[in-house]
């Protein structure tokens, strides 16, 4: 049933998906409860994240779970095919390959959807989106589903205040064991990773310009600095731009850092962050990318319209000579840098956010039958779901912490202190 490149490279993704099981201690126990309790019997989940080796995983814990999995990528250039391949090969269902067209990209989402999902694992909201838009009829097999990005976020928040959405989505990346590890540390190192690996250059010494200081733009600003980067950050929230001060980085507006930029990062989840005013004024060489969820932060489109040659400059590396005769640089066609030219987040990081994928999942399979109301179909992850994984995290890395007595508790929560 599954559409994939190659199911011959499945040893090679098999291999991959090893590893990670070997640094994903969370998983690794969730598996095994899984596979004695097996809440999600009888259950089919549709999953759309990035597919590589860690996702893969995830879907394997969830299978070991007892449910039917149907998986496809949450962007065309994150998809690796010897993993595709190895799910495939471990008995899961899998429409994705690497490269896809627009056209190909819509029709595997489709084969995910078409299934009638009971549980949904979003990354971005395209399996969302879908369902509602294209297949309204299979909404009310929909139990619930997870949401694992903020751009997803944002746009279930504008579905549930329309009151378009038809089911409960829990906000994963809401919890705090996702951001504050995941969109911090995940994004900070692995960004540079997809970054240093395609470029083959040096960040020390550079300008280097952060758009957007949320959680990602804080980590991926502080792996720059600790390279020895010269940072810029540019923002649109005045707290945020203050904080970024605060935290001993330049702030400017965009046409400005434009001027002195060697190497632009956006993270902001909005589209057109970098356009045809700040290309005309960068530096020749200048290399752009994105670590926002969706490739329109960047607006290739304009660069390409604007440049009169295109160019392969190296492997994940498109040239645009504009008519100033200077030549920008595009790493991975402005899409997701840490997966279209790396391997996403560390193992590590993700066990956290899987961790809580799998948990929030679970936690709609045991509330199935709960009714909620229209306009109140966005969840958050019960605070139990994050200590769980906190409290587990810190157990594997040989740390343990206090607890308040029964006395601190009392007067924490009381207002007539004695």
């Amino acid at each position: 049933m599954s559409i994939i490149r190659d199911e011959s490279l499945w040893e090679s993704g098999e291999r991959k998906i090893n590893w990670v099981r070997g640094n994903m201690p969370l998983l690794n126990g969730l598996e095994e409860r899984f596979k004695k309790e097996k809440p999600f019997e009888g259950l089919k989940v549709a999953l759309s994240v990035h597919l590589e080796a860690k996702t893969a995983y995830l879907c394997e814990v969830l299978a070991a779970g007892g449910a039917q999995m149907y998986v496809t990528g949450s962007n065309p250039l994150s998809t690796q095919d010897d993993v595709a391949a190895g799910l495939v090969h471990a008995g899961l269902n899998v429409f994705a390959w690497h490269g896809a067209t627009a056209e190909e990209y819509h029709s595997h989402i489709s084969q995910v959807v078409k299934i009638g999902p009971n549980i949904i694992i979003d990354d971005g909201g395209d399996l969302v989106n879908m369902i509602h838009n294209e297949y309204p009829e299979l909404i009310d097999g929909v139990i619930g589903g997870c949401e694992e990005t903020t751009t997803g976020i944002i746009r279930l928040v504008a579905m549930n205040k329309e009151r378009a959405l038809k089911f409960p989505m829990v906000l994963v990346n809401n919890a705090r064991c996702k951001y504050l590890f995941d969109n911090r540390y995940g994004t900070g190192q692995s960004v540079w990773d997809g970054i240093n690996r395609t470029t083959n250059l040096i960040v020390a010494g550079k300008n280097v310009v952060v758009a957007g200081y949320g959680w990602c733009g804080k980590g991926v600003a502080m792996r720059a600095k600790g390279l020895g980067a010269k940072v810029i950050v540019c923002e649109v929230d005045p707290v945020k731009a203050a904080e970024a001060v605060m935290d001993g980085f330049t702030v400017m507006k965009m046409t400005e850092a434009a001027k002195k930029g060697d190497l632009f990062v956006t993270v902001t989840g909005c589209k057109d962050v970098i356009c045809k005013d700040s290309f005309m004024n960068m530096k020749d060489g200048a290399i752009l990318c994105n670590a926002g969820h969706f490739d329109c932060e960047v607006n290739v489109a304009e660069l390409e319209s604007i440049a009169k040659k295109k160019f392969l400059a190296r492997n994940n590396i498109d040239g645009y000579t504009l008519e100033n005769g200077r030549t920008l640089y595009v790493i991975g066609e402005g899409r997701l840098v840490n997966l279209a030219a790396g391997d996403g987040h560390p193992a590590e990081i993700m066990d956290m956010s899987f961790a809580i994928q799998a948990l929030s999942a679970l936690y709609l399979a045991q509330h199935r039958e709960e009714k909620r109301e229209i306009g109140d179909m966005v969840i958050g992850v019960p605070e139990s779901v994050d200590n769980e994984v906190a409290t587990e995290k810190l157990r594997h890395w040989g740390f343990e912490i206090d607890k308040l007595t029964p006395e601190q508790e009392k007067y924490l929560n009381s207002w007539n202190v004695e």
